[in-house]
């Protein structure tokens, strides 16, 4: 049977994209979660899936009040990384990793990141499994918040140039990345026109457009390393 991996997406337009193209492609199948459809819509037992990804969403990872999906959310990503299993958070998936563990999130002091900006593995990234090769690329970005604050014992993979973490480690098989290494254009032009306010989005997205080829090298094989890191069934003896 193909290795099972249960994806959660906050918002109708946050998509697994590129990623799920590629583990798709290596023939992972996906099983989509929609809590904010149904704040019941949450794998009740990780048993049967090789991964969790937790995807990007509108929301902050500090407003469990107004979304009640995200605090079971959180708990689902802590016993997933305490049981060792393959877990992937992009953007606000990354935040809620890291509040999940006693780390921070708060708005960016420098405001919000929209668009194509430079990500630069740290030392420890440049030996990560997954993040290996990466160095001095782009990648998409369009976030209001950030980490903060890392867990005590997670490890810094990479940074934006103005030093924001864009990248972590949160244990032996867990890992955030504050981009959107998932983002076609198709995706970005639809976030665009669900956010008035701002007149550079078609440059922006236009941007995204050329660096098409770019991005699919870059950032396909972040999807098919994580892949090898989950078993057809991902079973923890620490359960």
């Amino acid at each position: 049977m193909p290795a099972l991996l249960a994806v959660v997406t906050h918002e109708p337009s946050c998509l697994a994209g590129l990623l799920g193209e590629a583990w798709e492609e290596a023939g992972i199948e996906l099983r989509i979660f929609s809590p904010y459809r149904d704040v019941a819509d949450l794998p009740t037992d990780l048993d049967p899936f090789a991964g969790l990804v937790v995807l990007g969403g509108h929301m902050s990872a500090n407003s469990a009040d107004s979304y009640p999906w995200l605090n079971p959310t959180i708990a689902l990503l802590a016993e997933a990384v305490r049981r060792e299993i393959p877990t992937l958070g992009v953007c606000l998936g990354h935040q809620l990793l890291a509040c999940a563990l006693g780390g921070a999130v708060d708005v960016n002091e420098l405001g919000t990141r929209i668009g194509l900006t430079s990500v630069v593995l740290t030392e420890a990234g440049r030996q990560d499994p997954l993040l290996a090769s990466t160095d001095a690329r782009r990648a998409t970005h369009w976030n209001g918040d950030v980490v903060t604050r890392l867990p005590a014992g997670a490890v810094r993979l990479a940074t934006a140039p103005d030093g924001t973490v864009q990248a972590a480690r949160f244990g032996a098989r867990a890992w955030g990345v504050q981009f959107h290494p998932e983002v076609t254009e198709s995706i970005f032009r639809e976030w665009a026109a669900e956010y008035p306010g701002r007149d550079d989005l078609d440059i922006l997205g236009d941007a995204i457009a050329r660096a098409a080829d770019e991005l699919r090298t870059t950032w396909a094989p972040l999807a098919l390393r994580f892949a090898a890191q989950m078993t057809p069934a991902h079973h923890s003896s620490t359960t």
